[in-house]
């Protein structure tokens, strides 16, 4: 009878099982990678919905620059992003001319790179104050220069005209006005951690039943308006 020969060793032994440690690394780089990709998607409604001009990728930009360790150049944000350096050049000049990036180029680097001007989202917040603060003055020029245009014409037509510019200038004259005493030349990040810490909690409470006031009477005040005119 033939011996047998004894078995040949596997050619590709078994693998040991992945270790938790591989696994849990997997899982927490997709976490990160979902978290990411939600925060430049929600950046990206946010500054689109609220600069004209600046698209969602703008606010990709801007949520990019705020999860980076140091200024990126505009390669970078285009290979990070997958975008155009075309569509990202678009946005940074949109973002710089409100307010909200700084161009800087390094001693000895041959293309600029950008960065926050200040901390997100207080970059955010005092840019559309600033946004604000000149589309009250836009508009309160605006309703002035139509006034000065409408000059002493005679007329129904141009009573009525009259009637609601002076309305229109009267209301930007207030807000104008208010902006100044409540909100300072502003011209940058707005620390608004810093402020609401400052604000005595009285003064909060304050303003806060004063305002509930004031909406209160507003509506009281509107609502006797539209009887009396439904009554004439």
């Amino acid at each position: 009878m033939t011996a047998r020969r004894p078995t040949s060793p596997t050619a590709h032994p078994p693998q040991p099982p992945a270790t938790g440690e591989e696994g849990d690394g997997s899982a927490s780089d997709e976490r990160v990678a979902a978290a990411r990709q939600a925060l430049l998607e929600g950046v990206g409604a946010e500054i689109a919905a609220s600069f004209p001009g600046i698209t969602r990728l703008g606010g990709q930009v801007v949520a990019a620059l705020y999860l980076a360790d140091e200024p990126r150049s505009m390669d970078e944000l285009s290979q990070e992003l997958g975008r155009s350096k075309s569509n990202i050049f678009a946005n940074l000049r949109g973002l710089e001319a409100a307010g909200i990036i700084e161009r800087r180029r390094e001693s000895g680097a041959r293309h600029d790179s950008f960065a926050l001007r200040g901390k997100y989202p207080d970059v955010i917040v005092g840019a559309y104050l600033g946004r604000l603060r000149r589309v009250v003055q836009d508009k309160r020029a605006l309703a002035r220069r139509a006034l000065s245009l409408l000059g002493d014409a005679q007329g129904a037509e141009a009573d009525a005209m009259r009637s609601r510019l002076d309305d229109l200038s009267r209301k930007y004259d207030l807000f104008a006005d208010l902006m100044e005493q409540l909100l300072p030349s502003i011209d940058g990040p707005v620390d608004l951690e810093r402020l609401i810490a400052q604000v005595p909690e009285a003064m909060v409470r304050s303003l806060n039943a004063a305002a509930r006031v004031a909406w209160a009477a507003g509506d009281a005040i509107s609502r006797l308006s539209g009887r009396a005119g439904r009554k004439k």
